[in-house]
């Protein structure tokens, strides 16, 4: 059922029994004082899943140096294509600030300041050699197709653009051109990279986004490049919930989301992460204060810490994070400590993380999320839950004044 929303945007506590509350709470204050040292490790060692073969693997051992690692700075060249069918009506300028630098922004607070995405534009369309109707552009493109155009576009760009300058590759359609679908807008990997400027290109990002774009369409699509998966489940038929999986939670499940910063595991395996901020939790129970997610650190700190995870098997873990009203997260309808399951094998699009909702009878945000059941799952103050199958109680004890939240794990 929908819940009334706060003047912030934020929805008020749901109706529980205030005496399961009382218990729930009394029973932490009571296990926090005789509870031994806190069974956490805080080099996280092993809590770090594997890498496997799995595409874009979420095992965060080792980086697939295929991948530029968003690390300092890196630069983002667009290209920007029309078609001999139309005559563009909309300008580069125009098309970029579709893009940037909301995107850069995105990825700047994502990663605490610690990445910045440089675009740069190019300043007039570059004509295509064909017709947009004769590269059969759609979601699910020939491949044949597919590489015709992309051979068409490196070949009539190359001569205009240096590509050994830069580590990231946006070729931008004319979005008004007949046969552009947005749709098809995707990163395309290649078996055997392109080569130009003696680069190899090993993928590029196709956008064929209408004007005005998707919100956070690029983000997502960008974080591929970065070796992140596909999050949402996509239905066998095409039809039905696509986002079963996390719901509003993360860029990668859906741009439309409401709270769309990357989990912890992401901002880990990026790097944007460092092992102190991880706590890496051993048998026993142990108390845990756990940052909103998306609030950037206080000027000369650290930025405390962000996850904590339980490993459940060699290729599993769950992870433990806090999520506020602040930056990326700002237009989220719920607060709380989210609860989710990592598989390093799982790959993208096959659930390699799924949020557990701790509210399974309830749904909220019906009007603006984009998978209500789980708009609700995280945790309020006061209230614990049991990963089922694993014997793992979360339990939310307390909010401190600068929104951290006080967890107490057992397992």
């Amino acid at each position: 059922m929908p819940r009334q929303q706060t003047p912030g945007g934020v929805d008020g506590s749901r109706a529980r029994s205030a005496a399961a509350v009382l218990t729930s709470m009394a029973a932490l204050a009571a296990m926090s004082l005789i509870a031994g040292p806190a069974a956490a490790d805080s080099e996280a060692g092993p809590c770090a899943l594997t890498r496997t073969a799995a595409h874009h693997s979420l095992g965060l051992d080792t980086w697939n140096r295929a991948y530029p690692k968003p690390e300092r700075s890196l630069n983002a060249v667009m290209v920007f294509l029309s078609f001999p069918d139309h005559r563009a009506g909309l300008t580069p300028e125009e098309l970029t600030s579709d893009y940037f630098p909301a995107t850069s922004d995105f990825f700047e607070r994502a990663s605490y300041g610690r990445f910045r995405l440089v675009p740069h534009p190019q300043k007039r369309w570059i004509r295509m050699p064909k017709a947009s109707t004769e590269y059969g552009i759609r979601r699910d493109w020939a491949p044949e197709d597919r590489a015709a155009y992309l051979r068409d576009a490196v070949a009539v760009a190359d001569p205009e653009v240096d590509f050994s300058a830069y580590d990231v590759v946006y070729f931008v359609a004319d979005p008004e051109a007949p046969g552009v679908d947005s749709d098809a807008t995707k990163v395309v990997n290649f078996d055997r990279p392109l080569t130009a400027d003696g680069t190899p290109l090993r993928r590029i990002v196709t956008v064929f986004e209408r004007h005005p774009p998707d919100r956070n369409v690029l983000a997502h699509e960008t974080g591929h490049v970065f070796d992140l998966p596909d999050l949402y489940h996509r239905p066998s038929d095409g039809k039905g919930d696509w986002d079963t999986y996390v719901g509003d939670w993360d860029v990668m499940g859906s741009q439309f989301g409401m709270a769309p910063d990357l989990f912890a595991w992401h901002k880990w395996k990026l790097g944007w992460l460092d092992r102190t901020q991880v706590d890496c939790v051993r048998s026993g129970s142990s108390m845990h204060t756990l940052q909103p997610l998306a609030q950037a650190p206080a000027p000369g700190s650290t930025g405390g810490t962000r996850l904590a995870v339980i490993r459940t098997g060699p290729g599993s873990a769950i992870a433990v994070e806090a999520r506020g009203s602040v930056g990326n997260d700002g237009e989220t309808c719920t607060e709380g400590v989210l609860v989710y399951r990592v598989r390093n094998e799982a790959s993208s699009g096959g659930g390699p993380i799924e949020v557990l909702d701790a509210h399974p009878r309830t749904e909220a945000c019906w009007d603006r999320s984009v998978y209500p059941p789980l708009a609700d799952a995280p945790l309020e103050v006061g209230e614990a839950f049991t990963v089922p199958g694993e014997g793992i109680t979360i339990e939310v004890a307390d909010r401190t004044r600068s929104g951290a939240y006080t967890v107490k794990i057992t397992t």
